[in-house]
């Protein structure tokens, strides 16, 4: 699907990588609705790229209701907003896993299930998820924060097959260690010497590739990350194993500690 004149829907659109998605989709020649909670972030940026702002907590499902309502006209919808949900389960309230899964598994689905009936009887349209590598493999304290990003996965696909008799497109986007913006950047988390990382912008060129070429999944990391990734889809057991000696257990307590406050 071309971009140029076609509107976009991005949730999530007030962090670094919303940021970068936006003026990618804005680059190509999109018209955008950009929400998130943060009016003083989100406004001056729809101002900067001429779209519109729209303020929308996502954990509340009538206030996603209600931003479908005032916005049912969308050509492609880009569910990036996602609390971090790093740490061990039992670290978290009941009330901050019902949070975190609401954010990250409910509000795209029930984005999907709004606006996919208007795209078929458009004959088109687009439904990007951003997911995480963390959708394929999990670490330790990962638990909610897998769970959420594994089930936009099996959705995504499970709709991609219900939805391509009908030239509506669904794609999932498996981003890796992001630097300068995003969740793991904010967390102050250190990689180990080796461990790659990608940027904002390199997710936002995911995005447009998915929606204009149709892909399934596109993951943004490093070769080495890919190939980790894979190899603890056939090997999880031995892929655990390897990943505590390489320092996965420090890394992910380094992230959940510099995440807590954003449950």
């Amino acid at each position: 699907m071309k971009l140029s004149g076609r509107t976009v829907l991005v949730t999530g659109a007030t962090g670094g990588i919303g940021h970068a998605i936006a003026r990618r989709l804005r680059a190509e020649g999109a018209r955008l609705v950009l929400t998130g909670r943060r009016t003083d972030v989100l406004e001056p940026l729809a101002a900067e790229l001429g779209g519109t702002a729209v303020a929308c907590d996502l954990a509340d499902p009538q206030a996603v209701q209600a931003l479908v309502d005032a916005h049912p006209d969308v050509d492609a919808v880009v569910a990036n907003a996602a609390l971090p949900a790093s740490g061990p389960l039992l670290d978290f309230t009941p009330e901050q896993v019902d949070r975190a899964l609401q954010v990250n598994l409910r509000a795209p689905i029930a984005l999907a299930h709004a606006y996919a009936p208007k795209m078929i009887a458009r004959g088109s349209g687009h439904l990007v998820f951003i997911s995480s590598l963390a959708g394929k493999t999990a670490t330790p304290g990962s638990s909610l924060y897998s769970a959420s990003k594994f089930g936009m996965r099996g959705f995504a696909q499970g709709l991609r097959g219900d939805l391509h008799a009908h030239g509506v497109g669904v794609s999932t986007v498996f981003p890796g260690f992001i630097r300068d913006a995003g969740m793991f950047a904010d967390s102050g988390a250190v990689l180990p010497k080796g461990v790659g990382s990608a940027t904002p912008q390199d997710v936002a060129a995911a995005v447009v590739k998915a929606i204009v070429h149709d892909r399934a999944e596109i993951d943004v990391a490093p070769l080495s990350l890919r190939l980790g990734a894979a190899f603890a889809q056939v090997a999880p057991q031995l892929s655990a194993t390897v990943s505590r000696r390489l320092g996965a257990d420090r890394i992910s307590a380094d992230i959940a500690a510099g995440q807590s406050d954003k449950r």
